[in-house]
């Protein structure tokens, strides 16, 4: 996987905007609290630790690819960001985070629940996750269907999960997180939850 993952980021130009970069930068500063230890899971390029660090949080950013850690540290000098070894824990301890944000990044874990479980035991008690990932509610899997199946789904592609709010919170709960609540932004589905 991470080898997919490096030939990916070193494609894409060097300090990509994410997608919806002010809607999730906004999204994820209305949740941050200065002076919180805030983890940036699947920091790519590093736009979000720096808002973060902007913001008097104290960031940490993971990431699985290193090509991607290069340039994040270009983007954020001296910020605290860790490479995740492949089938690895995440490379933080028990309980040492305030808040996780792992946005548009599930959709590309195998084991999703193996992820949440990990963000789960890096959280402190009452920490909190804030996750955003593509929804597929009723209307888009009847167009994708029609239209799209082979291509959406396919099985070389990047995305390699799928969720509706139902399954992404049957997911969290499975992990021990309580949803606090569920909303959207854009075609995203947004959770916010606490650790159990």
């Amino acid at each position: 996987m991470r080898a997919t993952y490096e030939r990916a980021w070193r494609d894409l130009p060097e300090d990509p905007e994410p997608w919806r970069w002010r809607e999730r930068r906004a999204l994820l500063l209305a949740e941050a609290r200065p002076g919180e230890r805030v983890l940036d899971l699947g920091c790519g390029a590093g736009r979000f630790v720096a808002a973060l660090d902007d913001a008097g949080c104290t960031p940490v950013g993971v990431e699985l690819a290193s090509a991607a850690l290069e340039r994040a540290r270009r983007v954020v000098p001296g910020a605290d960001l860790r490479l995740v070894e492949p089938d690895g824990p995440l490379p933080l301890g028990h309980g040492e985070l305030d808040l996780v944000w792992c946005s548009e990044v599930l959709e590309h874990v195998p084991d999703a629940l193996g992820l949440l479980q990990e963000a789960r035991r890096v959280l402190c008690p009452g920490g909190r996750l804030l996750l955003t990932v593509p929804g597929h509610g009723r209307v888009r899997r009847v167009a994708i269907a029609a239209a799209r199946f082979d291509a959406h789904f396919d099985p070389l592609g990047q995305h390699v999960r799928f969720f509706t709010r139902r399954s992404l919170a049957r997911t969290l709960e499975a992990a021990g997180f309580e949803v606090v609540r569920l909303g959207s932004l854009g075609s995203s589905i947004v959770a916010h939850a606490r650790r159990a």
